[in-house]
């Protein structure tokens, strides 16, 4: 879907209100719990965002995709009713001793990787790389515009160098993951069975705001509802919109409010 679409806000009532099952709420983090910062390290929750989260935690099931490490997302967020799921997906983990990495194979590559990719951008200004257990992204928000084709042709060269291994672009940086049928979509769809969210009859809210969440938003269109965090229209698999992570906490605290007391999380 292109242009403007509905506000998620203006039609709370009607996500929360659809039928008698109850929810099932999917968020990624950077960009829909947090705004977009020059560094991750400073995209840190408000503690009203975290409250907003406590209170849906109470009456529906959470769980927070992001492309952050596992334990990055974890703990930052700090909840423990929360499932989580780092590395795009690849690694998750949640209450219940719920476990599911399906690339250890890909560890080893990805350490060869790493180095290379350190060799090939050195001597780049501002570009950088981050490490996490199931990907590595290459950093390029503070690299002057002349240069990005210079982080382009490294990370193109060390994957095309490593099969196994792919590219994905994200919001000014390049990731670089295992190539297997796995992503936030697949993510979402084993948590959906695992967790016993069909059978169970629950509906499934995600609120993404990135192109890895347009896997999950796809994943959803026969059983869900897809949100994206955008202030500007763009092509997407979503159905409904909010603006940025303000929006996202609003609607969010609305969305309890429209909940039952006693809904199963």
């Amino acid at each position: 879907m292109t242009g403007r679409l509905p506000s998620a806000l203006e039609h709370v009532h009607k996500i929360a209100a659809a039928d008698d099952r109850q929810l099932a709420v999917f968020l990624d983090y950077d960009g829909t719990l947090t705004p977009i910062v020059s560094h991750p390290e400073k995209a840190l929750l408000s503690s009203s965002m975290r409250q907003a989260l406590r209170a849906l935690v109470a009456r529906a099931t959470v769980a927070i995709l992001s492309g952050r490490d596992l334990d990055d997302v974890r703990k930052r967020v700090d909840i423990d009713a929360i499932v989580y799921a780092g590395s795009h997906g690849f690694d998750i983990a949640g209450p219940h001793g719920l476990r599911k990495q399906p690339a250890m194979e890909f560890l080893p590559k990805l350490d060869v990787a790493e180095k290379e990719l350190g060799k090939q951008l050195t001597g780049i200004p501002g570009a950088w790389i981050e490490r996490k257990c199931f990907s590595i992204a290459v950093h390029y928000r503070e690299v002057e515009e002349s240069n990005i084709p210079n982080v382009n042709r490294a990370v193109n060269e060390v994957v095309t160098c490593h099969r196994g291994l792919r590219r994905m672009e994200g919001k000014k940086v390049y990731e670089v993951l295992p190539v297997i049928d796995w992503d936030k979509g697949k993510a979402v769809i084993w948590l959906s069975e695992t967790l016993g969210l069909q059978r169970r009859k629950m509906r499934s809210i995600y609120i993404g705001d990135d192109r890895t969440d347009e896997d999950a938003f796809r994943a959803l269109q026969q059983r869900g509802i897809s949100v994206l965090v955008s202030e500007q229209p763009t092509a997407t698999a979503a159905i409904y919109s909010l603006k940025d992570p303000a929006e996202v906490e609003c609607f969010l605290r609305r969305l309890v409010a429209c909940l039952p007391a006693d809904a199963d999380s």
